[in-house]
Protein backbone atom coordinates (compact mmCIF):
# COMPACT_ATOMS: atom_id res chain seq x y z
CA UNK A 1 0.00 0.00 0.00
CA UNK A 2 1.24 3.52 -0.80
CA UNK A 3 1.79 5.73 2.24
CA UNK A 4 0.80 9.40 2.10
CA UNK A 5 3.14 12.14 3.27
CA UNK A 6 2.98 12.47 7.02
CA UNK A 7 3.19 15.75 8.93
CA UNK A 8 4.29 18.28 6.35
CA UNK A 9 2.89 19.12 2.93
CA UNK A 10 3.66 21.73 0.32
CA UNK A 11 2.13 25.14 1.17
CA UNK A 12 2.01 24.37 4.92
CA UNK A 13 3.25 27.21 7.12
CA UNK A 14 5.63 26.40 9.96
CA UNK A 15 7.50 28.24 12.70
CA UNK A 16 11.23 27.52 12.63
CA UNK A 17 14.11 29.44 14.25
CA UNK A 18 11.69 32.08 15.47
CA UNK A 19 10.39 32.86 11.96
CA UNK A 20 7.34 31.79 10.00
CA UNK A 21 8.17 29.88 6.83
CA UNK A 22 6.20 28.32 4.00
CA UNK A 23 7.01 24.79 2.81
CA UNK A 24 7.67 25.22 -0.91
CA UNK A 25 9.21 21.83 -1.71
CA UNK A 26 9.70 18.39 -0.22
CA UNK A 27 12.43 16.18 -1.69
CA UNK A 28 12.97 12.97 0.20
CA UNK A 29 14.05 13.94 3.72
CA UNK A 30 14.90 17.51 2.72
CA UNK A 31 12.47 20.41 3.25
CA UNK A 32 12.80 23.74 1.41
CA UNK A 33 11.40 26.66 3.43
CA UNK A 34 10.63 30.19 2.26
CA UNK A 35 10.54 32.91 4.91
CA UNK A 36 8.34 36.00 4.84
CA UNK A 37 11.43 38.03 3.93
CA UNK A 38 12.05 35.88 0.84
CA UNK A 39 14.98 33.90 2.21
CA UNK A 40 15.18 30.24 1.25
CA UNK A 41 16.34 27.56 3.69
CA UNK A 42 16.86 23.83 3.15
CA UNK A 43 16.76 21.68 6.29
CA UNK A 44 16.53 17.99 7.06
CA UNK A 45 13.08 16.83 8.07
CA UNK A 46 14.32 15.25 11.30
CA UNK A 47 16.15 18.46 12.27
CA UNK A 48 13.07 20.58 11.52
CA UNK A 49 10.72 18.42 13.56
CA UNK A 50 13.16 18.31 16.49
CA UNK A 51 13.52 22.11 16.65
CA UNK A 52 12.35 23.50 20.04
CA UNK A 53 10.08 26.13 18.48
CA UNK A 54 8.73 24.02 15.60
CA UNK A 55 5.01 24.54 15.06
CA UNK A 56 2.50 24.04 12.28
CA UNK A 57 0.53 27.19 11.52
CA UNK A 58 -2.95 26.77 10.07
CA UNK A 59 -2.16 23.41 8.56
CA UNK A 60 -5.01 21.36 7.16
CA UNK A 61 -6.15 18.55 9.44
CA UNK A 62 -4.58 15.17 8.84
CA UNK A 63 -6.65 12.97 6.51
CA UNK A 64 -8.81 10.36 8.08
CA UNK A 65 -7.80 6.71 8.14
CA UNK A 66 -8.57 5.00 4.87
CA UNK A 67 -11.83 3.01 5.16
CA UNK A 68 -10.39 -0.34 4.08
CA UNK A 69 -13.72 -2.09 4.65
CA UNK A 70 -15.44 0.23 2.16
CA UNK A 71 -12.69 -0.32 -0.38
CA UNK A 72 -13.84 -3.94 -0.67
CA UNK A 73 -17.23 -2.90 -2.05
CA UNK A 74 -16.28 -1.14 -5.34
CA UNK A 75 -15.03 -3.24 -8.28
CA UNK A 76 -11.33 -4.06 -8.32
CA UNK A 77 -10.64 -1.81 -11.34
CA UNK A 78 -12.15 1.18 -9.50
CA UNK A 79 -9.86 0.64 -6.50
CA UNK A 80 -6.85 0.25 -8.83
CA UNK A 81 -7.75 3.56 -10.51
CA UNK A 82 -7.90 5.27 -7.09
CA UNK A 83 -4.48 3.89 -6.13
CA UNK A 84 -3.06 5.04 -9.47
CA UNK A 85 -4.34 8.54 -8.74
CA UNK A 86 -2.73 8.30 -5.29
CA UNK A 87 0.69 7.59 -6.85
CA UNK A 88 0.29 10.50 -9.29
CA UNK A 89 -0.69 12.93 -6.53
CA UNK A 90 2.21 11.91 -4.30
CA UNK A 91 4.56 12.60 -7.19
CA UNK A 92 2.95 16.01 -7.75
CA UNK A 93 3.22 17.00 -4.08
CA UNK A 94 6.66 15.60 -3.25
CA UNK A 95 8.29 15.45 -6.68
CA UNK A 96 9.12 11.80 -6.14
CA UNK A 97 7.08 8.83 -7.29
CA UNK A 98 6.54 6.14 -4.60
CA UNK A 99 8.56 3.61 -6.62
CA UNK A 100 11.28 6.08 -7.66
CA UNK A 101 14.49 7.30 -6.07
CA UNK A 102 15.07 10.51 -8.04
CA UNK A 103 12.55 13.03 -9.40
CA UNK A 104 11.50 12.54 -13.00
CA UNK A 105 11.89 15.39 -15.48
CA UNK A 106 9.32 18.07 -14.78
CA UNK A 107 8.69 17.08 -11.15
CA UNK A 108 11.80 18.19 -9.27
CA UNK A 109 10.56 20.57 -6.51
CA UNK A 110 13.90 22.37 -6.59
CA UNK A 111 13.27 23.43 -10.18
CA UNK A 112 9.50 23.34 -10.80
CA UNK A 113 6.75 24.96 -8.77
CA UNK A 114 3.66 23.10 -7.59
CA UNK A 115 1.57 24.68 -10.38
CA UNK A 116 4.12 23.53 -12.94
CA UNK A 117 4.08 20.00 -11.56
CA UNK A 118 0.27 19.96 -11.70
CA UNK A 119 0.38 21.05 -15.34
CA UNK A 120 3.01 18.39 -16.10
CA UNK A 121 0.87 15.68 -14.51
CA UNK A 122 -2.23 16.78 -16.46
CA UNK A 123 -0.22 16.69 -19.70
CA UNK A 124 1.25 13.28 -18.85
CA UNK A 125 -2.17 11.72 -18.17
CA UNK A 126 -3.62 13.28 -21.32
CA UNK A 127 -0.78 11.88 -23.43
CA UNK A 128 -1.42 8.46 -21.86
CA UNK A 129 -5.00 8.52 -23.18
CA UNK A 130 -6.88 9.81 -20.11
CA UNK A 131 -7.90 13.38 -20.91
CA UNK A 132 -7.12 15.35 -17.73
CA UNK A 133 -7.09 19.08 -17.02
CA UNK A 134 -5.11 20.99 -14.44
CA UNK A 135 -8.35 21.71 -12.57
CA UNK A 136 -8.98 17.96 -12.35
CA UNK A 137 -5.55 17.41 -10.81
CA UNK A 138 -6.18 20.21 -8.32
CA UNK A 139 -9.60 18.81 -7.42
CA UNK A 140 -8.19 15.33 -6.87
CA UNK A 141 -5.41 16.79 -4.69
CA UNK A 142 -8.00 18.55 -2.55
CA UNK A 143 -10.15 15.45 -2.20
CA UNK A 144 -7.11 13.31 -1.37
CA UNK A 145 -6.02 15.77 1.28
CA UNK A 146 -9.49 15.88 2.87
CA UNK A 147 -10.62 12.24 2.55
CA UNK A 148 -7.54 10.19 1.82
CA UNK A 149 -7.73 7.30 -0.64
CA UNK A 150 -11.52 7.10 -0.36
CA UNK A 151 -11.77 10.58 -1.88
CA UNK A 152 -10.22 9.24 -5.09
CA UNK A 153 -12.77 6.46 -5.57
CA UNK A 154 -15.35 6.99 -8.31
CA UNK A 155 -18.46 7.81 -6.27
CA UNK A 156 -20.72 6.20 -8.87
CA UNK A 157 -19.43 2.85 -7.65
CA UNK A 158 -19.56 3.82 -3.97
CA UNK A 159 -23.32 3.99 -3.69
CA UNK A 160 -24.89 1.28 -1.55
CA UNK A 161 -27.74 -0.46 -3.31
CA UNK A 162 -31.04 -0.74 -1.44
CA UNK A 163 -32.52 -4.28 -1.52
CA UNK A 164 -36.04 -2.88 -1.86
CA UNK A 165 -35.08 -0.32 -4.49
CA UNK A 166 -37.21 2.82 -4.63
CA UNK A 167 -40.46 1.14 -3.59
CA UNK A 168 -42.66 3.23 -1.30
CA UNK A 169 -41.81 2.53 2.35
CA UNK A 170 -45.52 1.99 3.09
CA UNK A 171 -45.68 -0.75 0.48
CA UNK A 172 -42.57 -2.38 1.95
CA UNK A 173 -44.05 -2.29 5.46
CA UNK A 174 -47.31 -3.84 4.22
CA UNK A 175 -45.40 -6.56 2.35
CA UNK A 176 -43.40 -7.42 5.50
CA UNK A 177 -46.63 -7.68 7.51
CA UNK A 178 -48.28 -9.93 4.92
CA UNK A 179 -45.22 -12.20 4.76
CA UNK A 180 -45.28 -12.51 8.57
CA UNK A 181 -48.90 -13.67 8.39
CA UNK A 182 -48.06 -16.51 6.00
CA UNK A 183 -46.24 -18.51 8.69
CA UNK A 184 -49.30 -20.17 10.15
CA UNK A 185 -51.39 -20.43 6.98
CA UNK A 186 -51.34 -22.81 4.07
CA UNK A 187 -48.88 -22.07 1.30
CA UNK A 188 -50.30 -19.53 -1.11
CA UNK A 189 -49.23 -17.80 -4.29
CA UNK A 190 -47.57 -14.46 -4.78
CA UNK A 191 -50.68 -13.11 -6.44
CA UNK A 192 -52.61 -13.83 -3.25
CA UNK A 193 -49.96 -12.00 -1.25
CA UNK A 194 -50.27 -9.00 -3.58
CA UNK A 195 -54.04 -8.89 -3.03
CA UNK A 196 -53.49 -8.97 0.72
CA UNK A 197 -50.93 -6.15 0.45
CA UNK A 198 -53.42 -4.04 -1.52
CA UNK A 199 -56.16 -4.70 1.04
CA UNK A 200 -53.84 -3.83 3.94
CA UNK A 201 -52.78 -0.56 2.30
CA UNK A 202 -56.40 0.43 1.66
CA UNK A 203 -57.29 -0.42 5.25
CA UNK A 204 -54.44 1.59 6.80
CA UNK A 205 -54.17 4.57 4.42
CA UNK A 206 -57.46 4.68 2.58
CA UNK A 207 -58.59 3.21 -0.76
CA UNK A 208 -56.20 4.07 -3.58
CA UNK A 209 -54.06 6.47 -1.51
CA UNK A 210 -50.88 4.39 -1.82
CA UNK A 211 -50.03 3.40 -5.37
CA UNK A 212 -48.76 -0.13 -5.90
CA UNK A 213 -45.70 -0.60 -8.15
CA UNK A 214 -45.84 -2.77 -11.24
CA UNK A 215 -46.49 -6.48 -10.89
CA UNK A 216 -42.91 -7.36 -11.84
CA UNK A 217 -41.57 -4.96 -9.18
CA UNK A 218 -43.93 -6.42 -6.59
CA UNK A 219 -42.75 -9.93 -7.38
CA UNK A 220 -39.11 -8.87 -7.00
CA UNK A 221 -39.99 -7.19 -3.69
CA UNK A 222 -41.59 -10.38 -2.38
CA UNK A 223 -38.53 -12.37 -3.46
CA UNK A 224 -36.21 -10.05 -1.52
CA UNK A 225 -38.33 -9.85 1.64
CA UNK A 226 -39.12 -13.59 1.78
CA UNK A 227 -35.57 -14.81 1.13
CA UNK A 228 -34.72 -17.70 3.46
CA UNK A 229 -38.22 -17.83 4.98
CA UNK A 230 -39.88 -20.30 2.54
CA UNK A 231 -42.98 -18.08 2.39
CA UNK A 232 -44.08 -19.61 -0.90
CA UNK A 233 -42.49 -23.02 -0.37
CA UNK A 234 -43.00 -25.90 2.05
CA UNK A 235 -45.31 -25.01 4.95
CA UNK A 236 -43.47 -27.38 7.30
CA UNK A 237 -40.10 -25.82 6.51
CA UNK A 238 -41.59 -22.35 6.81
CA UNK A 239 -42.91 -23.02 10.32
CA UNK A 240 -39.74 -24.76 11.45
CA UNK A 241 -37.70 -21.79 10.26
CA UNK A 242 -40.01 -19.33 12.03
CA UNK A 243 -39.84 -21.30 15.30
CA UNK A 244 -36.07 -21.53 15.24
CA UNK A 245 -34.52 -19.47 18.06
CA UNK A 246 -32.38 -16.52 17.15
CA UNK A 247 -28.72 -17.40 16.83
CA UNK A 248 -26.04 -16.03 19.12
CA UNK A 249 -23.99 -13.52 17.15
CA UNK A 250 -21.59 -12.75 19.99
CA UNK A 251 -19.18 -14.94 21.88
CA UNK A 252 -20.70 -16.56 24.98
CA UNK A 253 -18.71 -17.39 28.10
CA UNK A 254 -19.42 -19.66 31.04
CA UNK A 255 -17.30 -20.27 34.14
CA UNK A 256 -19.35 -22.81 36.13
CA UNK A 257 -20.65 -26.30 35.28
CA UNK A 258 -24.24 -26.13 34.13
CA UNK A 259 -24.12 -22.42 33.33
CA UNK A 260 -24.07 -23.30 29.64
CA UNK A 261 -25.47 -26.61 28.41
CA UNK A 262 -25.29 -27.99 24.89
CA UNK A 263 -27.60 -30.76 23.67
CA UNK A 264 -27.30 -33.01 20.65
CA UNK A 265 -29.29 -35.93 19.24
CA UNK A 266 -28.11 -38.44 16.65
CA UNK A 267 -29.90 -41.27 14.89
CA UNK A 268 -28.09 -44.33 13.61
CA UNK A 269 -28.57 -48.02 12.75
CA UNK A 270 -26.59 -50.55 14.77
CA UNK A 271 -26.76 -54.05 16.26
CA UNK A 272 -28.17 -54.17 19.79
CA UNK A 273 -27.29 -57.70 20.80
CA UNK A 274 -26.17 -56.38 24.17
CA UNK A 275 -29.77 -55.29 24.89
CA UNK A 276 -32.23 -57.59 23.10
CA UNK A 277 -30.28 -59.68 20.62
CA UNK A 278 -32.75 -58.66 17.90
CA UNK A 279 -31.68 -57.49 14.42
CA UNK A 280 -30.64 -53.94 13.76
CA UNK A 281 -33.29 -51.28 14.27
CA UNK A 282 -33.51 -47.53 14.17
CA UNK A 283 -31.96 -45.97 17.28
CA UNK A 284 -31.34 -42.49 18.62
CA UNK A 285 -28.85 -41.19 21.13
CA UNK A 286 -29.14 -37.85 22.93
CA UNK A 287 -26.70 -36.22 25.28
CA UNK A 288 -26.15 -32.95 27.13
CA UNK A 289 -22.70 -31.58 27.85
CA UNK A 290 -21.27 -28.70 29.85
CA UNK A 291 -18.42 -26.94 27.99
CA UNK A 292 -16.90 -25.35 31.14
CA UNK A 293 -16.69 -28.74 32.88
CA UNK A 294 -15.83 -30.56 29.63
CA UNK A 295 -18.04 -33.44 30.70
CA UNK A 296 -21.38 -35.07 29.84
CA UNK A 297 -24.26 -34.19 32.15
CA UNK A 298 -26.70 -36.81 30.91
CA UNK A 299 -27.32 -39.14 28.01
CA UNK A 300 -30.28 -41.12 26.77
CA UNK A 301 -30.53 -43.90 24.19
CA UNK A 302 -33.80 -44.91 22.55
CA UNK A 303 -34.38 -47.96 20.40
CA UNK A 304 -37.34 -49.77 18.94
CA UNK A 305 -39.90 -49.71 16.17
CA UNK A 306 -42.99 -47.54 15.92
CA UNK A 307 -45.09 -49.37 18.57
CA UNK A 308 -42.30 -50.56 20.85
CA UNK A 309 -39.77 -48.23 22.43
CA UNK A 310 -37.04 -49.20 24.84
CA UNK A 311 -35.07 -46.55 26.69
CA UNK A 312 -31.81 -46.50 28.56
CA UNK A 313 -30.80 -43.28 30.32
CA UNK A 314 -27.92 -42.06 32.46
CA UNK A 315 -28.07 -40.78 35.14
CA UNK A 316 -31.29 -42.21 36.55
Amino acid sequence: MVERPGVLRVNDRVVFAGTTHTVVAISGASIRLLSAAGATTVVALAYLLAAPDFELVGAAPAPRVDPHGLLKAPPAQVVRAARDWERHLIEVETGLAPEGTVPRPGYDPATFTLAAREAAKAAELTDAGAKTSVRTVQRMRRRYREQGLWGLVDTRHARVAKPTGHVDARVVAAAVAVIERQTGTSTGTKSRALRQIRELLDEEHGPGVVKMPSQATCYRLLEVLSAGRHTFGSAVTRRQTANKPAGAYTATTASRPGEQVQMDSTRWTCWRSWMTGSPAERNSFSRSTSPPARSALACCGRSGRRRSTRRCCWPG
